[in-house]
């Protein structure tokens, strides 16, 4: 698969690399850190990556604008996105080929070559097997650094159960070049003071439940008071993840645009990715987001997670 994916590099001139919307290190890193390999091994290919900017990851990358013209006759990549209603920036169909990297569950199987593979830590793991197998490919110090801040997003610091020794052996790697950890680490969780305000507020009104459910509602109304998007409060996922007997937990978010209620899901050993996945949305078994239309959907999830909260 890498190596078909490999001629397929080779044989276009122009490529153009998605990821999904709402991204994390993961997504910025494993379709940048592609984008700067493929630039720094072919300089005359024309390499873009595109999606909605993300300014709390505006220090690893940040988009280009580019017109549908430059799709006619493209080279598609589309990193760490299960389904097609996620990735950011929909002219993804618009190329003339269309490559899927991920390592979600195949749920949704786009694409005229799909290399998913869910063994992996993350998609920045699986770009780095890619940059080894080619053998030819150039690592330079921001595509480490690129690669090596997904690999980090993902497994939580080296603590979640996806880091493997084969996690370790391509950090190894990237670690040959010259990455700034401390400047990473410090821009990757800094929290201004609103965010700051913001996470007092959760740890003094998050509920549990006693099977060990975790949950968290905030309003439109709560996130202008603190002045923190959507998009912001998702730094705060797991501001209460250590809490002793806590299962899984989930944060419902109202969209300050749509209306629309966004659920982030997290679990230390129930699997919510099937939930995620009734409810407009998927990722791990450990890790997911979906979509309630409403507050009152919100409770049918919190039903379903409970009953996955009893069978743990």
């Amino acid at each position: 698969m890498i190596e078909t994916i490999l001629k397929k590099i080779v044989e276009y001139e122009t490529i153009i690399i998605h990821r999904h919307e709402r991204p994390d290190p993961d997504a910025i890193g494993s379709q940048v850190g592609l984008a700067e390999l493929i630039k720094s091994t072919f300089e005359n290919k024309k390499v873009f990556v595109v999606g909605e900017e993300e300014p709390s990851l505006n220090f690893l990358a940040t988009m280009d604008e580019i017109e549908d013209t430059t799709y006619t006759g493209a080279l598609v990549i589309v990193c760490d996105t299960a389904n097609t209603e996620r990735i950011s920036d929909q002219r993804y169909d618009k190329g003339d080929f269309l490559i899927k990297i991920d390592h979600h569950p195949n749920e949704d199987p786009y694409g005229d070559i799909v290399w998913v593979n869910t063994e992996a830590s993350s998609v920045c793991e699986m770009i780095v097997e890619l940059y080894l197998e080619a053998k030819n490919y150039v690592l330079t110090d921001q595509s480490a650094l690129l690669l090596y801040s997904g690999i980090v997003g993902d497994t939580g610091r080296f603590r979640y159960s996806n880091t493997t020794s084969k996690t370790h052996r391509y950090i190894s790697e990237l670690l040959q070049l010259n990455i700034d950890q401390t400047m990473f680490y410090s821009n990757l969780y800094k929290k201004d003071e609103k965010m700051t305000r913001l996470e007092g507020y959760i740890l003094q009104h998050f509920e549990m439940d006693d099977r060990g459910l975790g949950i968290m509602n905030l309003t439109k109304d709560v996130l202008q008071k603190f002045k923190v998007t959507a998009n912001e409060s998702s730094q705060l996922v797991n501001s209460f993840s250590d809490v002793e007997g806590l299962k899984a937990w989930v944060f419902f978010v109202e969209d300050e645009d749509s209306g629309d209620i966004r659920v982030r899901l997290r679990s230390k050993g129930p699997h919510v990715h099937q939930i995620a996945q009734k409810y407009r949305g998927g990722g791990h078994p450990m890790a997911s987001g979906a979509k309630a239309k409403d507050w009152n959907e919100t409770k049918l999830i919190i039903k379903d997670l409970l009953e996955a909260c009893k069978t743990k």
